[in-house]
């Protein structure tokens, strides 16, 4: 890999100032597409999909933990893979500590076709301690089990005649006992979030017009 041109201050300062045009484009690129995506339509989602995770059986309403929005993690784990992606646990790797979205009402919430018995081990091996559910539970016929949740969410598709799994982050706003979906994205897609920010502007209600205002370390929030 070659390095970079070697310049005076005074050029280095040009180039970037340049730069930095190009990228205040793509910012306010970005902001407009943010509001656009709150703008989005929302379906409601009727099947009561069953979960299997630490505490047991759980809803798509239980991973909410009483909170007004939700994002889930469509993390690769097939159930006959013995570990899961490691793409997928590079992007969870980065995620950041679960209170900054907590304390601004959103959840996040990990879902897998594996087995729970196999999440379980590979989950302590990586040291996490986000919510992790297992999508396994239920018969293949039986509408609203867990199973037909990364199907019904794009997250697991036929290709070939085979079931193909798909990294992907799928957004949920909460009316008391309503869920809706509002946004997904996938591949390529999850590529630069991640960051509490990042996440907040993938869901409905988006982040705080205030910005960095509120934000507390992340034992000081009291929700």
């Amino acid at each position: 890999m070659s390095h970079p041109e070697i310049v005076s201050r005074e050029q280095w300062r040009a180039a970037r100032e340049e730069l930095l045009r190009k990228e205040e484009a793509v910012r306010r690129v970005r902001e407009i597409l943010g509001a656009e995506r709150r703008r989005l339509p929302m379906v409601e989602v009727d099947p009561e999909y069953v979960f299997e995770g630490g505490d047991g059986k759980a809803t798509l309403l239980d991973l909410f933990e009483g909170r007004t929005q939700l994002v889930v993690h469509h993390f690769m784990f097939a159930p006959e893979w013995e570990t899961g992606c490691p793409c997928c646990a590079a992007f969870l790797d980065q995620v950041g500590h679960l209170a900054h979205l907590r304390a601004r009402n959103t959840s996040f919430a990990v879902v897998s076709r594996a087995p729970f018995t196999r999440i379980l081990p590979f989950k302590a091996r990586m040291g996490w301690a986000v919510p992790w559910y297992s999508s396994a539970h239920g018969d293949d016929g039986d509408r609203g089990s867990g199973r037909d949740f990364n199907r019904d969410f794009e997250a697991t598709v036929e290709s070939g005649g085979e079931l193909v799994e798909r990294p992907g982050l799928s957004c949920f706003l909460r009316d008391r006992d309503r869920v809706f979906h509002t946004y997904s994205v996938y591949d390529d897609g999850l590529d630069g979030l991640g960051t509490t920010t990042a996440l907040l502007d993938l869901t409905a209600l988006g982040r705080s017009p205030a910005g960095s205002e509120g934000l507390r370390l992340h034992d000081e929030y009291d929700y």
